[in-house]
């Protein structure tokens, strides 16, 4: 088994949405991503997407989406992201999931002898347009984040950990965070996370830090091509 992420799809959801309004790297970028990904994943392989997946507002509009994810070679694990509108019921979003497609939510998982865990992220304090508003969804992700490492470490104590994320786990200074600080507790070897583009992938931080490797893994941070993730 082989794992893999990529991040923030951001796929029509039904409608006529080229992405090229975002410049025109983003030309044919679904297209480009499947070409990379049946080039390199089998089906024995993990495909981490953590969030920004569709366009769509409703579920059944996000279903062709969802399909046409699951039609790609391996096993797919889902998050949400904060564009992902049409994520709503937990049963729900799970009924239409192909045999294979997994989501995470306040839960975990364990695949292949690896512990996957998660939540969406929200901006973290010390970025400059933080609100009092922020701080609630902040407190109240970072306990979404910690109720899952919890059922994942009551049953995988020992298991190699993966954490997905939406939102970057760090400050815009790249001060740790609750975020961060769950990652080290809970002995999480990797931190995948998209949501920035364009000029926000250059402040990125990916690599080692207190023991745990960061990866931003948004498509057009990766050049559409699948990032190998090794744990």
């Amino acid at each position: 088994m082989r794992l893999y992420a990529i991040g923030d799809l951001h796929l029509p959801g039904g409608a006529v949405k080229p992405m090229d309004v975002f410049g025109a790297h983003w030309e044919n970028h679904f297209a480009r991503i499947s070409e990379d990904w049946r080039a390199r994943v089998t089906d024995e392989d993990i495909v981490l997407i953590p969030g920004d997946i569709s366009w769509a507002m409703q579920l059944e509009q996000a279903k062709e989406d969802i399909d046409a994810i699951a039609a790609l070679p391996g096993r797919k694990i889902l998050l949400r992201g904060n564009h992902d509108y049409w994520w709503n019921s937990l049963t729900r979003v799970r009924s239409v999931l192909s045999e294979g497609c997994y989501v995470i939510q306040n839960d975990s998982l364990f695949l292949d002898g690896v512990l996957f865990c998660g939540t969406r992220g929200w901006t973290c304090p010390n970025d400059s347009a933080f609100t009092a508003q922020d701080a609630k969804l902040y407190a109240r992700e970072a306990g979404r984040l910690e109720m899952s490492l919890r059922d994942g470490r009551a049953r995988h104590p020992d298991a190699p950990l993966c954490i997905l994320l939406h939102y970057p786990p760090f400050a815009e200074n790249l001060a740790d965070t609750h975020f961060t600080r769950l990652a080290q507790e809970y002995g999480a070897r990797q931190v995948v996370y998209g949501h920035l583009h364009g000029s926000g992938v250059t402040r990125a931080f990916c690599g080692v830090r207190g023991g745990v490797r960061y990866d931003l893994v948004s498509c057009d941070a990766l050049n559409f091509k699948l990032r190998e993730i090794h744990l």
